[in-house]
């Protein structure tokens, strides 16, 4: 059995990472091959809770653009990473991985509340618990909601999943000089306003020492060797950030 660095973990998907090759909604393909990642994962020991993002299907900022009251339309977006849950516990439960899709809004005929103590009994017992609904509350993204369930939940890190190998210092898309960070700390971060996560979210990992690991989410093999230790994507933690 390989050794273990982040025992417990927060993995953090956005609504973006089950597009595939679609423009809105789920590709089932690509839920399939999360939960193959995670079932991976779960053979070597690792705990992991989920929480993800809802741009796939609805986008609460877009909609008030539009004049949407933002408090509705946060709502909205809510639901969709409901959604999301479900599409994943179910591709999970498929390959038989034990799971729960967790809420933070009851809708009790869909799944179950988010309960902290019942997230943390699921978790010691080995199953993948999948938190929807942000952190129940408009106005606060999905991120902030990732890094308030991982130190909740008493994870060792948050993993951020992107379609990018790591934090670049410009858009890597866009400028072929585009130079990779492979460390860098929360102040970083906040102080160059690198599109990692939201200042909340970045904030509330710093106060915690919660270290948040940003790894391409489609490259085979990444997010285990990020569990090990290894060189996976950029850190961020509370030290001197370096190229």
């Amino acid at each position: 059995m390989p050794k273990i660095k982040y025992k417990r973990i927060l993995l953090k998907l956005s609504g973006e990472a089950l597009l595939g090759k679609r423009t809105h909604g789920i590709d089932p393909e690509v839920a399939d091959y999360i939960a193959k990642a995670i079932k991976d994962l779960t053979k070597i020991g690792v705990e992991i809770a989920v929480v993800f993002g809802g741009g796939n299907i609805f986008r609460g900022n877009a909609a008030e653009q539009h004049g949407m009251n933002r408090t509705a339309g946060d709502y909205i977006g809510m639901l969709a990473t409901v959604m999301n849950s479900l599409a994943l516990g179910s591709a999970l439960t498929k390959i038989g991985v034990d799971n729960r899709v967790q809420s933070a809004l009851d809708m009790p005929k869909v799944c179950e509340p988010y309960i902290r103590n019942r997230a943390m009994r699921h978790l010691d017992k080995g199953r993948v618990v999948i938190i929807g609904a942000g952190c129940g509350n408009p106005y606060f993204s999905t991120d902030t909601a990732a890094a308030l369930r991982a130190c909740e939940l008493e994870c060792d890190a948050v993993f951020k999943a992107t379609k990018v190998d790591g934090v670049y210092n410009k858009d890597p898309k866009k400028h072929n000089n585009a130079e990779k960070f492979h460390s860098l700390s929360y102040l970083d971060i906040l102080n160059n306003k690198y599109e990692v996560m939201d200042n909340t979210a970045v904030t509330l990992c710093m106060d915690n020492e919660m270290p948040i690991i940003v790894f391409e989410l489609l490259e085979p093999g990444n997010i285990e060797r990020a569990v090990l230790g290894k060189k996976v994507g950029t850190i961020i933690q509370n030290k001197k950030g370096a190229r």
